[in-house]
């Protein structure tokens, strides 16, 4: 009978080899994993509080952590002092790739310009006049006119001298020859209007109304002193619209109308 003799010691030497091999393995699955975690969070950061800010600030300390900041626009604000961010997107604490773009609004501080009265000049020199006021050129739209030379301004919003305007820019209404196609209307203000009277003229030019909805008012309280008296609001008039005044429309826009029930 044949007795074969096991090495024991080279068992033991197979065995270790192996546990090394596999202590080895498991190194690199663990490695490759830290890798890709870090690869993929170590791409993201926290966008920052910025409101508040002055803008110089606040994109130093967006590009400190990687993210560009853009300033999408700029607005009035008598509780923001001018130059100070008064918002922003996406908002602090939002999980972002770095590279991102933080748009941001800044701050012009309370109004302080006049909004010029442009009503019956001519656009050029209309825009002139507004730029030289520190204002800018919002939508212009034009509107034949019988009454009117081609290119005179017929309407403007915010109207002249008005006081808390939200943005520096005046839209323009400018009247064209009679036989050229409307490319749009400065929406009016229809608030105070019979709900029939705002529906006909906006008929009149093509643009349709979706069917108005009807809020019921409080009946203000009588004034005291020397408040003026606020005089109640009529069934059927108009108290709310969309879009608002100033904005361009065209015949393809449907307006919304709140009236009084």
């Amino acid at each position: 009978m044949r007795i074969t003799l096991i090495n024991t010691g080279s068992i033991a030497r197979f065995f270790r080899i192996a546990s090394l091999l596999m202590v080895l393995v498991a190194i690199c699955l663990l490695s490759a994993i830290l890798t890709m975690h870090f690869a993929i969070h170590g791409a993201e950061v926290q966008v920052p509080e910025l409101k508040g800010m002055t803008t110089a600030d606040a994109r130093s300390v967006a590009a400190g952590l990687g993210l560009t900041l853009d300033v999408d626009n700029r607005y009035y604000s008598a509780d923001v002092a001018a130059g100070h961010i008064l918002s922003q997107s996406p908002a602090a604490g939002t999980i972002v790739r770095r590279e991102w773009r933080v748009r941001v609004a800044e701050s012009l501080g309370a109004q302080r310009v006049d909004v010029p009265d442009t009503v019956g000049a001519n656009e050029r020199v209309a825009e002139l006049e507004l730029r030289r006021a520190g204002l800018e050129v919002g939508e212009v739209a034009h509107l034949p006119s019988g009454s009117a030379a081609e290119g005179t301004v017929l309407a403007q919003d915010p109207p002249p001298h008005a006081q808390g305007i939200e943005q520096p820019s005046v839209n323009l209404l400018v009247a064209a020859p009679d036989d050229e196609t409307p490319d749009g209307y400065v929406m009016p203000d229809l608030t105070g209007l019979p709900l029939a009277s705002a529906e006909a003229a906006l008929m009149k030019v093509g643009i349709k109304t979706a069917p108005p909805v009807y809020l019921s008012e409080a009946v203000p309280p009588v004034g005291t002193g020397d408040a003026p008296i606020k005089l109640p609001v009529k069934p059927g008039e108009v108290v709310a619209q969309s879009p608002s005044a100033g904005t361009r429309v065209d015949q393809t826009t449907i307006v919304k109308l709140t009236a009084a029930r």
